[in-house]
């Protein structure tokens, strides 16, 4: 059996991390068992649906890296296929048209309230073989007796008896299809063989189970995973902070990072907490999914972020470094653009930033002339004397045959013993010039990557400064 999985999001906002999670879980179950990954989009709630929230999805997905093995395919392209079904449904007496009208639900409705029962339609259209008009909603003829037992490969065995659920519309009158309907097609078009999702789910499944057997073809296994928790224990939400998986990538978290945590989401093995994509794949099984909730914790994500940054190979950050770059103004081509050797400004820069925001952000003087110096680094750096160092600097630099690590060090440590000074009273007078600040990797590395074009321009600049506050 070829194993097929789905994940079929909703284009009604933009992909969050609670779907994200699905679409992970259920891309990984498919590459373990050399399955298939199919994207669905559930854009049937017309009102809703946007573009932009297709965008997303698909934007998102990219992001991730969670690449699917087919075209994505979009509900409101089969409604004649849900007709079909929903006539089928009919003709076998597995459905009937109803006619009841909205107040006369609404009253029913507050009466079994009233009475404490569960609300439900009574059935009234069941058995009255009502015509067709503009007027009926097609409802699915449920089983009076019997249960729906779900074996669920996260939470168990789930037994639901078939009279705690009532005859549930599956064509309005309009006769677009409504959610179960489109689902149990597309799963049954689809061959799906393991349909896993959020457990708010868990109330559909039963109803979708009675109609995939009301059709007479095999039932997918099902798995429902937990949801996700804030910090204060309820459901994860925008006020807790990021949600969003492209707001993720704008806050400068790695797709790696993002990933590596959803998968500890819920999942374990062992104690193992650094997970690659391979080990992912390799190590991933459902029956080691907890069924309890799990909370979002920042901070963990944070940290697991700040480790893709210092161990992650340099060449896969660089394409996310020179994203948002682009959003401070500085787009450059990391292939053509020869200027600063981005791999190079990754190593040098990783250990001190924890997002690619900030790294991006302590990066902008490689590209661009700052305005001013920093007043409290200048103030402190830049006193009597200091351009003498300076100049000392620009011309031992200037004599370079080769603009290297090793030697550019090598001159700061020379001028140091030259003049008498200690290291720092060379070396970060020489950053204030070059960065406007007194923070910036190495003095050697910053060097290196400004080159000696900007790094002489930039000491003539600060000698003159100085001699101006003489």
């Amino acid at each position: 059996m070829t194993v097929i999985t789905r994940f079929a999001p909703s284009p009604t906002g933009y992909l969050h991390v609670g779907g994200a999670r699905t679409a992970l879980f259920s891309w990984l179950y498919a590459r373990k068992h050399a399955g298939t990954f199919i994207l669905r989009i559930e854009d049937t709630d017309l009102e809703r649906s946007t573009e932009e929230s297709v965008q997303a999805i698909f934007d998102g997905m990219e992001w991730l890296g969670l690449n699917y093995d087919t075209e994505p395919t979009f509900q409101t392209h089969n409604f004649p296929r849900y007709k079909a079904i929903i006539g089928q449904l009919l003709e076998t007496g597995h459905a009937y048209y109803c006619d009841c009208s909205k107040e006369e639900l609404e009253i029913l409705r507050e009466q079994q309230m009233a009475a404490k029962e569960k609300p439900r339609y009574n059935g009234k259209c069941r058995d009255a073989n009502k015509p067709q008009s503009d007027k009926t909603v097609v409802r699915f003829k449920t089983p009076m007796d019997g249960a729906i037992t779900i074996a669920d490969l996260v939470k168990g065995d789930i037994t639901v008896a078939n009279k705690e659920l009532d005859d549930l519309v599956i064509a309005r009158t309009d006769g677009s299809p409504t959610y179960n309907l489109t689902v149990v097609v597309d799963d049954m078009d689809m061959n799906v063989t393991h349909v896993i999702r959020g457990d708010d789910h868990i109330n559909n499944t039963p109803r979708q189970i009675n109609i995939l057997n009301a059709l007479n073809v095999p039932l997918p296994e099902y798995a429902h995973l937990p949801m996700i928790l804030g910090s204060d224990g309820a459901r994860l939400s925008k006020r807790h902070g990021a949600v969003s998986v492209m707001q993720f990538r704008d806050e400068g978290y790695l797709p790696q990072a993002l990933l590596n945590y959803l998968v500890r989401l819920g999942w374990s093995h062992g104690d193992q907490e650094i997970f690659s994509i391979a080990e992912m794949i390799e190590f991933f099984d459902l029956k080691n999914v907890n069924g309890a909730a799990a909370t979002f914790n920042m901070e963990k994500l944070l940290w697991l972020n700040h480790h893709y940054l210092m161990h992650g190979e340099p060449a896969e950050i660089v394409p996310h470094l020179v994203w948002h770059l682009a959003q401070l103004g500085l787009g450059i081509d990391a292939n053509r653009d020869k200027s600063v050797d981005v791999v190079e400004l990754v190593k040098a820069q990783r250990e001190r930033c924890k997002t690619v925001v900030e790294m991006a952000n302590a990066s902008i003087y490689f590209y661009r002339e700052f305005e001013n110096y920093e007043e409290k680094s200048a103030k402190k750096a830049f006193s009597a004397g200091s351009d003498t160092v300076l100049t000392h600097l620009k011309n031992a630099f200037a004599q370079l045959e080769h603009w290297e690590k090793e030697a550019l060090h090598d001159v700061v440590k020379n001028t140091a013993e030259t003049l008498e000074l200690g290291l720092g009273k060379v070396a970060q007078p020489l950053r204030v010039a070059v960065c406007g600040s007194g923070v910036s990797p190495s003095i050697d590395s910053t060097l290196s990557l400004l080159g000696r074009e900007k790094t002489l321009a930039r000491l003539e600049r600060a000698i003159s400064h100085i001699q101006t506050l003489a």
